[in-house]
């Protein structure tokens, strides 16, 4: 069936986790159909027709209609299709991918503010697409008056939940009856988001008590973000503020992400989970592999890594090099600093769901409050580690391809030497004081400069940043 646009191709780029846009503007229905058509003719350059897709969507503006004008187009392609009959979270759409030997189309902008939607592919390994498959796609966009399929009859469309299955696997995973045996103080953040009806519905199937707050959908998500970071969670923590032994959960708009709040009303950053649960995968669910992070992750993992004897793989920043590297390797857990993590015996996908399951059990095991564990964490590591993240705003990509230049090969910064650089993703510094070290990436979709710092001291980030910030 031939494409029938005849305009020029948009300009649309495929990031980290997908294809981002403000709807209404970019993200339109005829910048829908285009890009449902350039992953339709991938799947068919490689898997022929037969290859069946499953789609779903978060509780976006319009991503319900975005999500059935994307399956009409596939079903008019010939492609058989199944669509979800309610909102789900990215995870479930992904392990229903591998379950049910598809490709999905994801429509989500994550975390992204209110008025942006995307379109994420998933192909049947259940992970992100990677370069070459998202490269390919785009190529398609490029050339979309030139794409040309065979006239096929009209594929099958049908509606599903893709729920039940979902919880049978996690329920595999997760220890239900010792995260309910310990009679834990739980407050759940819904934030407006996709994983209202999985995560509260995964404790109620398996009589764990909880309290919730912002458990419906919104498609402004209540006026505020969709992200599961402290300054979005103010409500949760004043909750948790007003008890003496809860802990909060919540996650983003799809639920890949998630954001926990330990007894103190505290913040728990992403590297302590991912740190907390790697120490309890070994020694509490027996489990061994591989630990996999992305260059921005903390030093703590690898810290805890050559204390436990384990292989580390470091990959660039982006769940789908993490994913790609737990589909080649043993792996036990591969998580990154942004709040996404997996685990062996799931998919190479991120889940926020199973994230915060894991630290309830981790917690029924440990008999600790999570502060107590952040605790024997510094003293297993030796110190603690401080992360700040500076996102320089530039004009356009010339000045970021000058910064990156002028940044490229750094003898000292600020009153440190550089002992040693790599080149995995951006530029990496380890500075000569042997625990601070700097980041430097462009962003792949803007003119952003993402600068990343951690040390063992706030002072040392402060005096890195004013350095930064008089040469920017």
């Amino acid at each position: 069936m031939s494409n029938d646009s005849d305009g020029a191709a948009p300009a649309i780029k495929f990031g980290t986790d997908g294809w981002r846009a403000v709807v209404g503007q970019d993200f339109n229905s005829e910048n829908v159909q285009i890009v449902t058509k350039a992953i339709a003719k991938y799947v068919y350059d490689k898997d022929g027709i037969q290859k069946p897709f499953i789609i779903g969507y978060d509780p976006r503006n319009k991503a319900k209609e975005f999500a059935e004008l994307c399956a009409d187009t596939l079903c008019n392609l010939g492609f058989s299709v199944t669509l979800s009959d309610e909102v789900v979270p990215t995870p479930v759409i992904a392990y229903c991918a591998k379950l049910y030997d598809s490709n999905a189309i994801m429509f989500t902008a994550s975390h992204n503010p209110p008025e942006y939607l995307g379109i994420k592919f998933i192909p049947d390994y259940a992970g992100p697409a990677t370069n070459e498959i998202t490269n390919e796609i785009v190529d398609n966009i490029r050339n979309i008056s030139l794409l040309d399929f065979d006239n096929f009859s009209k594929g099958q469309l049908k509606l599903k939940s893709f729920k039940n299955r979902y919880f049978e696997h996690i329920e595999s995973i997760i220890d239900f009856k010792k995260i309910k045996d310990a009679g834990i103080q739980i407050i759940y953040d819904g934030l407006y988001g996709a994983s209202i009806g999985y995560f509260d519905k995964l404790l109620e199937r398996n009589d764990i008590n909880f309290e919730s707050m912002h458990m419906y959908h919104d498609v402004s998500f209540g006026g505020g973000m969709p992200e599961p970071k402290a300054k979005y969670l103010s409500e949760l923590i004043d909750e948790i503020c007003q008890r003496t032994n809860a802990v909060g959960f919540s996650n983003d708009g799809d639920g890949d992400r998630f954001g926990v709040i330990n007894e103190k009303a505290e913040y728990v950053s992403p590297n302590e989970i991912i740190a907390l649960l790697l120490r309890h995968l070994i020694f509490n669910k027996k489990l061994s592999g591989k630990l996999v992070k992305t260059v921005g992750a903390s030093q703590m993992l690898d810290i805890l890594a050559q204390k436990y004897d384990l292989d580390v793989i470091e990959t660039p920043v982006g769940f789908k090099w993490v994913g790609k590297a737990m589909r080649e390797n043993d792996v036990l857990i591969g998580g990154e600093e942004s709040g996404g993590l997996s685990i062996k015996g799931h998919i190479p996908e991120k889940d926020g769901i199973l994230a915060n399951l894991l630290v309830l059990e981790m917690l029924a095991y440990e008999n600790k409050r999570l502060w107590e564990l952040q605790e024997d964490l510094k003293q297993d590591i030796g110190c603690e580690f401080f992360n700040k993240r500076l996102d320089v705003e530039l004009d356009n990509q010339q000045q970021l391809k000058q910064l990156m230049i002028d940044f490229s090969d750094l003898k000292s910064i600020a009153s440190y030497q550089v002992d040693e650089k790599d080149a995995k993703d951006g530029v990496r510094y380890f500075l000569n004081d042997s625990k601070s070290r700097v980041l430097i990436r462009p962003s792949g979709t803007e003119p952003l400069l993402r600068i990343y710092f951690e040390s063992d001291s706030k002072d040392k980030i402060d005096e890195l940043r004013k350095w930064f910030d008089e040469k920017i």
